[in-house]
């Protein structure tokens, strides 16, 4: 498969032990979130990351998906002074076919979001990061290298994954979940063959790990997180899940193995979301046994 070596771009550094990066999610959701975004953006690339990811929903769940606020957003990632990653959630997409959100089609909202957030094999921002896309129909599904981690992103919204809400899944989700596994596969599968020590997944829902340890998956969510308990059984490298949709910051180990122990290479990063603003640094440290280390960081930073 020679796209796979074709596609896949790598970020170095010169010093190439540490590495820094920022995600956030759910955000802005009011006037004042999107007046103070930039100067959240700002600070971020005046950290001296590598990139910053926003893994979705970038807007609040009343507002309406119109095309104007589609392109207020762009302008606004793509003026990031560092390569800029977006992940699609709920709020943009899935849920737009709310009556307060224009009762738009949800998939032509999502076809809309292709178009113009992953239009080519680009991040967004001032200062670009060469992607590689899962071929076919979801070009949001990508990946990249910084160091020795893979970043993968995936397209998994919250309310369910867009299950439905009968127990019959939608056409949506049965054309999509199927690819959100292959990805979800392929890329432990690249990280196993090239023996990197670490591999990231961005992706917005909260996919219920409590529920699913306790043998009670979403429905939504069961096939992933079971392909996800099995990919990381079988990786010797660490795994980080980093979400949003619950609005919780916090780090923590949530995914247990089958016997029901926490699973020790796994963690789970939670981004910020509204009414908290605020973004979470990711270091990536070769000299650490644990290759990870995470930093939150509140918007506006307390004055000392």
């Amino acid at each position: 498969m020679k796209w796979v070596l074709l596609f896949i771009g790598a970020i170095t550094q010169a010093h190439a032990d540490v590495w820094r990066f920022a995600v956030i999610g759910d955000t802005p959701y009011s006037d004042y979130e999107r007046a103070e975004l930039p100067k959240m953006l700002d600070a971020i690339a005046d950290s001296q990351v590598e990139f910053v990811a926003h893994i979705g929903d970038i807007k609040s769940g009343k507002d309406r998906c119109d095309d104007s606020l589609f392109t207020d957003r762009h302008g606004v990632f793509n003026a990031s002074r560092v390569p800029f990653v977006f992940v699609p959630g709920d709020n943009e997409w899935s849920d737009c076919d709310r009556v307060s959100n224009g009762s738009y089609a949800p998939v032509e909202r999502l076809n809309k979001l292709r178009h113009l957030f992953w239009r080519d094999g680009f991040s967004l921002g001032q200062k670009k990061l060469r992607l590689g896309r899962q071929p076919g129909n979801y070009p949001e599904h990508a990946r990249f290298r910084l160091g020795p981690v893979l970043f993968v992103t995936l397209n998994l919204p919250g309310g369910n994954n867009n299950w439905g809400m009968t127990g019959q899944p939608s056409p949506e989700f049965l054309d999509r979940n199927p690819m959100v596994i292959d990805w979800l596969k392929e890329n432990f599968a690249l990280a196993r063959r090239d023996k990197v020590a670490g591999i990231v997944l961005l992706f917005q829902a909260n996919p219920g790990f409590t529920h699913f340890n306790q043998g009670f998956a979403h429905q939504g969510y069961r096939d992933f997180l079971e392909q996800l308990r099995h990919e990381a059984s079988q990786f010797t490298g660490q795994v980080i899940a980093v979400h949003g949709d619950s609005h919780i910051s916090r780090i923590d180990h949530p995914l247990r193995d089958k016997q029901g122990r926490p699973m020790s290479n796994f963690v789970r990063v939670e981004t910020f979301g509204y009414p908290i603003m605020g973004w979470t640094r990711g270091v990536i440290d070769t000299e650490s046994p644990a290759l990870f280390r995470f930093e939150t960081h509140p918007w506006p930073p307390k004055q000392p």
